[in-house]
């Protein structure tokens, strides 16, 4: 079982990968492994609408959205990381949810996602709530923990002074864990992913 970290920062090593890491390295004590995925500094746009990747299964701007993509089918489950910036989530993580889930609800189907939220002090539950909603939109069982996913620090040593922000953490990863266990137990028990009725189109305006 694989489980792919999301870094929405451009600080590589910043506070929100202090707190990835913490997830990291509890999964790979359950036995899970890990892969920190990093967005980089490199300009990451919003998607435009144009269903162009729903044909060709791909974003025309080739960028780490495809990268990403092209990872989904070996991860069992997905924790999305980012700063907190005005109260939301950061600029590129944000314009990279967009797109990476336009129109794939089939591919993150069933697999467990979590967010990750890291702020100097405030706007943390904010930009934890615009996180999950790509989760809950798109089939994905939502792993919760002992309080809401956030850490507090302006660096990354201010942030491993957080010992309920990591402890969070922590419980995070064991929660993912122990439901990734579940879901492998009920697919050797023969329990599958519920059958999805053909999606129903309501629009208010008639």
């Amino acid at each position: 079982m694989k489980v792919i970290l999301v870094n929405g920062s451009g600080h590589k090593e910043g506070c929100t990968y202090t707190a990835l890491k913490e997830v990291a390295d509890t999964l790979e004590k359950q036995g899970i492994e890990t892969e920190i995925f990093q967005l980089g500094t490199k300009e990451v746009t919003g998607c435009i609408g144009c269903g162009a990747c729903l044909k060709t299964g791909k974003c025309f701007r080739n960028d780490v959205v495809n990268d990403f993509l092209a990872k989904v089918g070996e991860a069992d489950g997905f924790v999305f990381g980012s700063p907190v910036h005005y109260a939301s989530a950061s600029g590129m993580l944000t314009g990279f949810l967009d797109r990476a889930f336009y129109g794939r609800s089939g591919m993150f189907a069933g697999k467990p996602g979590a967010a990750v939220v890291s702020c100097r002090r405030g706007g943390a539950t904010a930009a934890f709530d615009q996180i999950n909603k790509y989760f809950t939109m798109n089939h994905m069982p939502v792993v919760s923990s002992q309080y809401w996913n956030q850490v507090h620090g302006n660096t990354p040593e201010q942030v491993r002074q957080d010992e309920e922000g990591l402890q969070t953490m922590r419980t995070l990863a064991n929660n993912m864990a122990w439901l990734l266990k579940c879901i492998e137990a009920g697919k050797q028990a023969g329990i599958t992913f519920p059958e999805r009725e053909p999606a129903i189109k309501t629009n208010f305006i008639r």
